[in-house]
């Protein structure tokens, strides 16, 4: 099949493509890198910024790289506007250019949009979320940036209206993102879950050739034993437990990083020979990644009901995760047995309560990292995920 993924979050498309070509897919990703992050791309579409020369060198650009974007089995956007560096009515042209020039156009529900924005900030859908807990307001800047774009501008509006409802289906990553499509009415017959894809080399140090159709069966019968080989050799009780924490400028509030950081800095204070503290702000992932390892927890947020790329990415590692672990998500998975995740209520209290039971029973820690490994092969292992994509993708085409 040919398959040109447009736009990046979090290394999710590149992660994807990359399974899809082991399975024997042509595939072309287009994306940004996500800014700061550098995420790889076949090809990286950067808008330097909105001043009249860099607007004309990106769209000379774009120009150019389109002649490529004909003929695709499969077109699938990051998102309803962000897939592209231009307006939300611009983007919507763009749209549906693809759609007169391809056979088939899906849409990833894979972050902030018109409907997950809708559902959790005006229906008041779930229990908490970015914007509220149980017991008070989460008013920062950046929360009232993502309503002023996804409820306020006309544009991004209609762009994610258009886009939802004329697409040939919706995958959402998160069970927040699922239930904000799914419960409308229009839009949920095609809308499906699918998992965020993990790579093979990240999940208990398989490459992505080894996890793969031949070999998948072998991989997951061996998998707990290896756990068990290489958490064993990792748990020292007598050496500090280190917890990592990355930081977003200008974003810290946003997924709770903010009370992450104040309960780590106040416990790493309390317990100075028993917890280590390491941070990182704003890094290219790679560097990101490099920082990561060695540590035991990584504090990843608290708003959210499930783990997003970051934490799984982590947990492939055997790094035990502070993230969204709520029942929901693990239902939707029909998971019965692993409970890998640290998961907090969105409160200073209930995190110190989780973090500090971690410094004061280290032996937890083994049992955790067995299970983070195993959670993430059994649910997210790249090419299985991929799989699920390619059946999706057949199963709203009759062509193919």
């Amino acid at each position: 099949m040919k398959i040109l993924l447009l736009g990046e979050y979090s290394n999710l498309h590149y992660t994807l493509a990359s399974a899809l070509r082991d399975l024997g897919h042509d595939v072309r990703i287009v994306s940004d890198g996500d800014e700061w992050k550098c995420y790889p791309a076949d090809v990286k579409l950067v808008r330097r910024s909105t001043g009249l020369f860099d607007t004309l060198v990106y769209l000379l650009r774009l120009m150019r790289e389109m002649r490529h974007w004909r003929g695709y089995d499969v077109v699938q956007l990051i998102n309803p506007v962000h897939f592209i560096q231009l307006k939300a009515e611009r983007g919507i042209r763009l749209y549906d250019w693809l759609r007169r020039h391809n056979r088939r156009v899906f849409l990833g529900a894979f972050g902030d949009d018109y409907y997950f924005i809708h559902n959790s900030y005006v229906r008041r859908a779930l229990r908490y979320c970015d914007f509220y807990t149980p017991t008070h307001e989460v008013r920062h800047a950046w929360n009232q940036h993502n309503i002023d774009c996804w409820l306020n501008n006309k544009g991004m509006v209609r762009s994610c209206q258009h886009i939802a409802g004329t697409c040939d289906g919706i995958a959402a990553a998160l069970y927040e993102y699922y239930v904000a499509y799914a419960t409308v009415p229009t839009l949920a017959p095609k809308t499906t879950f699918i998992p965020l894809p993990v790579r093979g080399q990240q999940v208990n140090g398989s490459t992505s050739q080894q996890v793969n159709e031949s070999t998948s069966q072998q991989v997951n019968e061996s998998t707990s034993q290896q756990v068990n080989e290489s958490t064993g050799q990792q748990v020292n009780e007598s050496h500090p437990i280190r917890f990592f924490i990355g930081i977003q400028r200008q974003r810290s509030a946003l997924k709770g990083t903010d009370i992450l950081l104040k309960v780590a800095q106040e416990l790493q204070a309390q317990y100075p020979d028993r917890m280590e503290l390491v941070t990182a702000e704003n890094l290219p992932y790679d560097e990101y990644v490099r920082r990561l390892e060695g540590c035991d927890v990584l504090l990843d947020q608290i708003y959210s009901y499930t783990p997003a790329m970051n934490a799984l990415q982590a947990m492939a590692r055997g790094i035990v995760v502070v993230s969204g672990g709520e029942e929901e998500q693990y239902e939707l998975l029909d998971e019965q047995e692993l409970r890998p995740i640290i998961n907090t209520q969105p409160e200073e209290a209930s995190v110190r309560a989780a973090l500090e039971d971690l410094i004061l029973h280290p032996e937890r820690l083994p049992e955790l990292r067995r299970q983070s490994i195993l959670y993430v092969q059994r649910h997210h292992e790249a090419h299985k995920v991929a799989r699920q994509y390619l059946d999706f993708w057949a199963a709203n085409r009759q062509t193919i």
